[in-house]
């Protein structure tokens, strides 16, 4: 077995070990709005998870670029909320698109014609086009240094709303199959579900 110390490796060295060997990844599509100018962005995140089930939490880490805050991070840490939508294989072409970079004044959303729709109980809107979405609002923002310098930004959000297709919903649980999510591996690489293996948990 090969052992490898961080320590002697590069930042992206580090990072291809990590999404080559943590997979499958779920992703989180994004999106944050400028009360100043109403306009609501979006981005795809693959390191993103669970925290909590009481209360519900998720996380979404957002890496910077040259010490500089992206978009989604800075609108959250501004507005105190964001919508997170789950990739599925309907929306998980124009989901890759968003990831291109675009000025801080123009929407991804825009761009690519997702359809905006209104949130419950914040202000930020979602996406028509994702089967499943959670109304975010931030618990707390975490940033993480790398050689003296802000390289990442970890965002733990309380989901106040559920909204769920009524096509992959049944008797209080997420059916999986017609839900079709999409995780992300490495490269360009993405997965679909594929074959399942049912292991019953031991008493």
């Amino acid at each position: 077995m090969i052992s490898i110390d961080p320590k002697d490796r590069t930042e992206r060295e580090n990072y291809k070990l990590l999404i080559g060997s943590v997979t499958p990844r779920p992703i989180a599509f994004v999106t944050t709005e400028n009360c100043h100018t109403n306009e609501v962005n979006g981005a795809p995140f693959s390191f993103f998870n669970i925290v909590s089930s009481a209360p519900p939490m998720i996380s979404v880490a957002v890496q910077r670029k040259n010490g500089e805050m992206k978009d989604t991070a800075y609108h959250i840490q501004a507005e105190k909320e964001f919508v997170v939508h789950v990739v599925d294989e309907d929306n998980v072409e124009k989901v890759n698109k968003t990831a291109a970079n675009l000025p801080r004044q123009e929407s991804e959303i825009t761009h690519e014609g997702f359809q905006l729709i209104n949130s419950d109980l914040i202000q930020t809107r979602g996406i028509k086009e994702a089967k499943i979405r959670f109304e975010c609002i931030l618990f707390d923002l975490l940033t993480f240094e790398n050689e003296g310098k802000p390289a990442t930004d970890l965002i733990i959000g309380e989901v106040v709303r559920f909204h769920v297709d009524e096509s992959i919903y049944h008797d209080g649980k997420i059916m999986y199959e017609p839900l079709r999510a999409v995780s992300r591996l490495a490269g360009n690489d993405y997965a679909t579900i594929g074959d399942i293996m049912t292991i019953e948990r031991p008493d």
